[in-house]
Parts: C-alpha cells; sequence; structure tokens
C-alpha cells in the first residue's frame, strides 16, 4: 500500500498559528464543596430506670465495645496505609482522561494496560489513571483547578479541547531540554504547530485524525450504486463531479422508509424512515460547516461573523433533515433504529462523515463498511482534522515526573494508545506499522490510503480554532446546533442572526 509523507504538516504550521488568534477561555464553574455530617451518637436519659432496662443496656454496651475495637481497627489500618504512602519514594503522577476520547471499554482497557506497564517499569514514579465521561469532564477539570486538587496530565485531548483552558499548559521546552529529549524525532512543523505566542511549546506531536466519508458497501449494493469515489479529483462512476450536489442526489435514494419508498418518492413517509442516506456522525456546528470550506465564527477584530459558505451549507444540513429528509433529526439520532451502538454502525445509515477515529466504533460492521474521498464545495474539497495529544498543567507540582510520564505516553505506549483512539501516529516512519494494525483489527480490504490523502485537505484555519469567552460561546454554538436538528419550522435566517447577536455579547463579555 502506497503511503505518503506528512507534507500536510507544513500547513499545520500556519493552522498552528491561527488558533491561538482569538484568546480568552471560559469561565470557571464554582468550586463544589461535599458537606460530610458526623454520626450522632445516642445517650440515655439520666431520668431512665436502670434496673428495669438492666439486660438491654448490657447488651447495648457489648455491642459498643465491639463498634469500638472495630473503629480502632480501622485507624489502626489508615495509619499504616498512611505510614506507608508517607515512606514510599514513588512521585504520583495523575493522568486525567476524558476532554477527549478513552471513555469506551477498550480504550480504557488500553490505558490501565498502560499505566501497569509504566508503574512495573520503574520504581520512581507511580502513574494513576482519572477517566471522566466526556459530557461532564469540562465541569470535573475545572472544579479540580479551581479546588486546587488539578491532576497533572491531560489526555488526549485535541484542539478544542484544551481551548478551554486556554493559558492553563505548562511550556515543555524548558522540560524537554533539560531531559535532553530529542525534538527531532518529529517533523518540525508539527512540533511548531504547538508553539503558542506566550505560553511556549504546550505539547508535542502524538496523533492526528484526518476525516473522510464512512460508506456501507451493503446499502449501495442493495440499491444498485457504484460506491463514492476513493481519489481526489477523481468524478463519481456516472462522469459528474464528486461534490454535495452528487452526494445529496444518492443520499436521497439511499433514505428508504418503512414502506421501501425512497427520499426521491412523493409516496415517501418521512415519519417512517428505517434507513438514511448521510450523517454528520460526532460533530459540532463548526465541524459539519467545515466540509463546506474553511470559516470562523469570530473575525480577527473579534466580531461575530459566518461566512456565506457556511450559511449556504447551514441551509444544505437544515434542508437535508426537515424538507428532502435524507439526514436524522436528533430524535431519530437517538432512537433505537440509530442509537444501538450508533448511527453509522447500526447498518441503518449508508455514508458518514467523521474522523479515523471513528474505527474504534464500528461496532458489528465487519466487512460492510469502506472509507471515501470527501466531496467537493465549490470546486475544492475540505478534510476536518484533528489533532490530539497530552498537557501537562501549570499547576503540576512534579513537572519532571509528569513529563517522563508524557513522554512515555507519546513513545513506548504510543502504537498501543494510537490503535484504539484510531490516531495516525506523528512520526512519519510509524505509519505503516499503524495501518498494518488496522488492516489485522479490520481485513476486508479497506481503503485506508484514503485517509492518507485526507491529510492533504485540512481545514486551515482549524473548526477548532479558539474564540473569545471560548467556553460560553462554544455552549451557544452547541444550542443553536441543537436546535437545527430538533425543530423544523424554525425561520432560518432569522434563527442565524440571533444566533450571531448573541455570539457578539459573549465575545464582548472578554474584549
Amino acid at each position: 500500500m502506497k503511503k505518503k509523507t506528512y507534507i500536510f504538516w507544513i500547513l499545520l504550521l500556519a493552522l498552528g498559528m491561527m488558533l491561538v488568534a482569538c484568546g480568552g477561555g471560559g469561565t470557571e464553574p464554582e468550586e463544589s464543596t461535599t458537606d460530610t455530617a458526623d454520626s450522632a451518637e445516642t445517650v440515655a436519659d439520666d431520668s431512665e430506670e436502670m434496673d428495669a432496662d438492666e439486660p438491654a443496656a448490657e447488651e447495648e454496651m457489648a455491642e459498643e465495645e465491639v463498634a469500638e475495637e472495630e473503629m480502632a481497627e480501622e485507624e489502626v489500618a489508615e495509619e499504616a496505609a498512611e505510614e506507608e504512602m508517607a515512606d514510599s519514594d514513588r512521585t504520583v503522577v495523575r493522568w486525567f482522561v476524558g476532554l477527549g476520547t478513552g471513555q469506551n471499554a477498550e480504550q480504557v482497557a488500553a490505558q490501565e494496560a498502560v499505566v501497569e506497564a509504566f508503574n512495573a517499569s520503574q520504581e520512581e514514579i507511580e502513574l494513576v489513571l482519572e477517566i471522566v465521561q466526556n459530557d461532564v469532564a469540562y465541569d470535573t477539570l475545572a472544579t479540580a483547578i479551581a479546588s486546587g486538587d488539578a491532576p497533572d496530565i491531560i489526555g488526549p485531548v485535541g484542539v478544542k479541547g484544551s481551548n478551554a483552558f486556554s493559558g492553563s499548559w505548562m511550556d515543555l521546552e524548558p522540560l524537554a531540554e533539560s531531559a535532553g529529549y530529542d525534538l527531532g524525532q518529529f517533523p518540525e512543523a508539527a512540533v511548531d504547530f504547538y508553539r503558542v505566542e506566550g505560553e511556549g511549546l504546550i505539547g508535542l506531536p502524538f496523533g492526528v485524525f484526518p476525516s473522510f466519508i464512512y460508506y456501507n458497501r451493503a446499502l449501495f449494493d442493495e440499491a444498485g450504486l457504484e460506491y463514492p469515489p476513493h481519489q481526489y479529483g477523481e468524478p463519481y462512476a456516472d462522469g459528474e463531479d464528486w461534490d454535495y450536489d452528487k452526494l445529496r442526489e444518492l443520499a436521497m435514494i439511499l433514505t428508504v422508509d418503512a414502506n421501501g419508498n425512497d427520499a426521491t418518492s412523493p409516496d415517501f413517509d418521512p415519519e417512517a424512515v428505517e434507513q438514511f442516506g448521510f450523517i454528520n456522525q460526532w460533530t459540532d456546528l463548526r465541524g459539519s460547516l467545515s466540509q463546506f470550506g474553511v470559516g470562523n465564527l469570530v473575525d480577527d477584530s473579534g466580531n461575530a461573523v459566518m461566512p456565506d459558505h457556511w450559511m449556504e451549507g447551514l441551509q444544505w444540513q437544515y434542508d437535508g433533515i426537515w424538507v428532502d429528509h435524507f439526514m436524522p433529526s436528533q430524535a431519530y439520532q437517538d432512537s433505537e433504529l440509530l442509537a444501538t451502538p450508533n448511527a453509522f454502525a447500526s447498518g441503518n445509515v449508508a455514508m458518514a462523515q467523521t474522523h479515523l477515529w471513528f474505527t474504534c466504533c464500528l461496532g458489528e460492521m465487519e466487512d460492510e463498511w469502506d472509507m471515501a474521498v470527501m466531496p467537493t464545495y465549490n470546486g475544492e474539497p475540505t478534510a476536518k482534522l484533528h489533532a490530539d495529544t497530552f498537557r501537562i498543567l501549570d499547576t503540576t507540582e512534579h513537572p519532571d515526573a509528569a513529563f517522563t510520564v508524557l513522554t512515555y505516553l507519546i513513545g513506548d505506549a504510543s502504537d498501543d494508545l494510537l490503535q484504539v483512539y484510531g490516531g495516525m501516529p506523528a512520526r512519519p516512519d510509524e505509519t505503516d506499522a499503524f495501518f498494518a494494525g488496522l488492516e489485522e483489527q479490520y481485513p476486508h480490504d479497506v481503503d485506508w490510503q484514503v485517509a492518507l490523502d485526507s491529510l492533504n485537505y485540512p481545514d486551515n484555519p482549524s473548526h477548532e480554532g479558539n474564540m473569545p469567552n471560548f467556553q460560553k460561546a462554544d455552549d451557544r454554538t452547541a444550542s443553536f446546533y441543537s436546535l437545527l436538528q430538533t425543530d423544523g419550522t424554525i425561520d432560518l435566517q432569522a434563527e442565524i442572526e440571533t444566533f450571531l447577536g448573541d455570539m457578539q455579547s459573549i465575545f464582548d463579555e472578554v474584549q
């Protein structure tokens, strides 16, 4: 299989510069406290007659003596445990997983194995794994930082996840110099991607996740349709351009109701769909719009904006859900039809646009799926890119030990972690081995070259780029995206204006 070198890192260098154009992290939630009530002892009233209750009193006294002995034993055990921890020469380093991927069963098992292997490999550091579900990870970490109980290492985490804690990451350059760590093992542009003005080198290259189209071969075969193209610049089988008009055309044919009518039929019933043609799987508003070209929701002057091609893309998606019905609404996405285990892996969606990390979550599809290139919009394809790594919080009390762990995660442990994360290695010489592992996992002749080629069409600037007042802005973006997928009766243009007005107010709070 042909393997291309990482020329895309040159583009990422420019991307990295764009990501920090807008500052301001989200407001941290107030510190939560848990009140622990002391247990109350019941004291007998002095006026009670002791003679009448003497047997019961003796039994109660005996029970109290046993309870006191048990409490004493527990105190001794606790003191022994504390002494053992105090006597330990190991430095505890806490690894927090949750801002990005890392929560499914296979990933948890791999991460636990990495921790066990690291702890067994040396006697200076005790690595402790802390896994939090993604939907509560931000609040959990923000609370931990505010309370002075922050972990040391965060990851895997991408650009978006790290934006919420902008300004909180440790500069790794001095640590790398002190440890004699060779940055030359990575492409120079890959290292520079993580250099942030005023903050330094806040990450090291680890994994990249190009995006493309996953498609269900069986559903295409059943409909008698040719598969979508596997090479950029190649037309569809009928000679027409592989663009979003063509994707819509195929997706409507591949959307079928309970009576066997596809979405092109006047008899099609959108309330009884059993198979959909297309979905933007597991993304957000900016991610879904990036397929129509690069853009951002804030300009260089801090103004809330939406590029024209994003407005067109928004209309395309809204119509895809509520007019043409080839994309599932949120209600359908949450239904048993698509949520077992997820929309594309349910076998009831013909095409899904998402990232290489989705190889973690294909369920029991076995040999039914393959990869196709991104369609073009206005003549250009855009394959949004994710890049994950591990970062060290600047609050750590053990920076050298944390750096030792970080380099282990992106070094000795990287093969095992990248396989379950679905990320391509940042080291070009490890690419062949990575895809060999995926070929072993999925031996049904997947065209992995599609993923490699998609690296040449990243969104620059990134759809995950920073915004002023990031967490609050991201929350408003999420609520707007949710509205588009839950309500088919809105005035879309009016809602866009309301959304941009709200975003401007959010930006102005920190400008």
